[in-house]
């Protein structure tokens, strides 16, 4: 057990506390759409390949996967606040790199950056949150957050699209990262003078060895994936990622190598024994596998293949994240009353969803963005009933104890299933855009979210099953 060593929390100015972490939160969650809206923009002035666009998106999740657990576990040692403050910092100072960045390569190395800085700061949010509402306003306050986490979407689809649109100062894309700049430091600012210092945990320990392999397997299985039609697939590409699935295999017998000499291993092995939470951990797997690629991918299309402008690009998503909201605001209800019933329900929705959006663009030759954005609100609805409810309904089923650890391993799944969808989907879509054309390259991509999300469907239901 981890013992308090430090004063109690001063919550006296929690509300404002709120306020600052909040808005830490919104920030990252604005940063992981905003780019996708200026993806192609990035791609023409830069010169990038399909893969470096890819790996503009996926680098980011890959290095923000393998390191959350362990910023977390560092907001343990050296304190809650001192780790936020070091984390909003790191983001402020890579985003401006990305700004900067003069080539594909180097942007994918700030967002490596980026994306290992947002690690430090992200934990301390739900950390701070727990710590400073233990009454009867801790659903008001998580309610707030959830909210925030909502218009998020929306947020970054549409500032995305305004910035690369008004072109400010002759910026362009790059005002979509150098728009965290002032923002972080006024979140710094704040943070220093009212963030209260909270208690360390004695006894928290990292496994830097863990993270450190993690990482380096799925950049071998990932990054093949990104770079391989770069590379015409040569054999070395399948010898990197035959090399991927050893790395992660070897994972698994380190973390057991980590718990025997009484260390902190990445994850908790215990759960890896329990039937109905991996079942749930591979539902969200193929959930998230088409989440993010969905959004980049859509994009991409809207502009490369129907020629939309950047700004109504973003518009057409804004409708979505509203619907998306609003069944996230309802499903959590419903789920207590009706459980995983009401996530597969969700699960049916998207792929509703996607039908009309397939039977759209076959049917009418040049959608328009309004027509396009009426036919995604479909689609966020159904995403919106299955992703308010779903980490309730995997972490259920895990004991108390193990709750911290079954949330990590959560998350951590969610976003290497992103990074891992925008590799793979994004890999086909490109192939089929360069072999015939965009409308085709989308249709596939289509089919493969309508696969993973049905693959959910079936996992959720084997979940409920094993938990009857």
């Amino acid at each position: 057990m981890h013992q308090i060593v430090s004063n109690p929390v001063d919550s006296s100015r929690r509300w404002w506390v709120l306020a600052i972490v909040v808005a830490a939160q919104f920030m990252f969650g604005v940063d992981a759409f905003i780019v996708n809206v200026a993806i192609p923009t990035i791609a023409v002035e830069l010169r990038a390949s399909a893969a470096q666009i890819e790996a503009v998106i996926a680098i980011y999740l890959i290095a923000y996967a393998t390191l959350v657990v362990t910023g977390g576990r560092l907001g343990d040692i050296y304190g809650t606040k001192n780790v936020f403050i070091a984390g909003v910092l790191g983001f402020t100072v890579t985003s401006l790199w990305c700004g900067l960045a003069q080539s594909g390569p180097e942007l994918i190395l700030a967002r490596l950056a980026q994306g290992a800085t947002a690690a430090l700061m992200v934990p301390q949010v739900l950390a701070t949150l727990h710590l400073l509402f233990t009454d009867s306003s801790r659903a008001r306050a998580f309610g707030i957050y959830g909210i925030v986490l909502g218009l998020a979407g929306a947020a970054g689809f549409m500032l995305g699209g305004v910035l690369v649109t008004l072109d400010l100062a002759g910026l362009g894309w790059r005002a979509v990262f150098f728009v965290n700049v002032p923002f972080g430091v006024v979140i710094i600012a704040a943070a220093l003078k009212i963030m209260p210092t909270v208690p360390r945990r004695a006894g928290t320990r990292l496994d830097v060895s863990g993270a450190i392999v993690l990482f380096t397997g799925l950049l071998c299985l990932i990054g093949p994936l990104l770079f391989g039609h770069d590379v015409h697939w040569s054999p070395w590409v399948w010898l990197v990622m035959a090399a991927g699935v050893a790395i992660i295999a070897g994972f698994l017998r380190l973390e057991r190598s980590v718990a025997r000499r009484g260390g902190m291993p990445l994850i908790d092995l215990t759960l890896l024994s329990d039937l109905a939470f991996m079942r749930g951990l591979v539902a969200v797997f193929f959930f998230f596998f088409a989440n993010l690629s969905f959004y980049l991918l859509m994009t991409m299309f809207m502009q490369r293949g129907l020629q939309i402008p950047p700004l109504h690009a973003g518009l057409v998503f804004v409708p979505l994240a509203l619907t998306f909201v609003i069944a996230s605001r309802h499903s959590g209800a419903r789920a207590r009353h009706r459980g995983t019933r009401v996530l597969i329900e969700g699960c049916a929705v998207q792929l509703a969803g996607l039908a009309a959006l397939v039977t759209t663009i076959e049917s009418v030759a040049a959608p328009s963005a309004m027509l396009l954005a009426l036919v995604l609100m479909v689609f966020g609805y159904g995403q919106g009933l299955v992703m308010a409810p779903l980490s309730s309904a995997v972490l259920s089923t895990v004991k108390p104890a193990s709750a911290g650890a079954g949330s990590g391993m959560y998350g951590t799944t969610a976003q290497i299933a992103n990074a891992a969808g925008v590799a793979a989907i994004g890999a086909v879509f490109f192939a089929m855009e360069a072999a015939h054309s965009a409308q085709l390259a989308l249709f596939a991509a289509c089919a493969l979210f309508a696969l993973s999300i049905g693959i959910c469907a079936v996992f959720l239901s084997w979940m409920r099953r094993a938990t009857a």
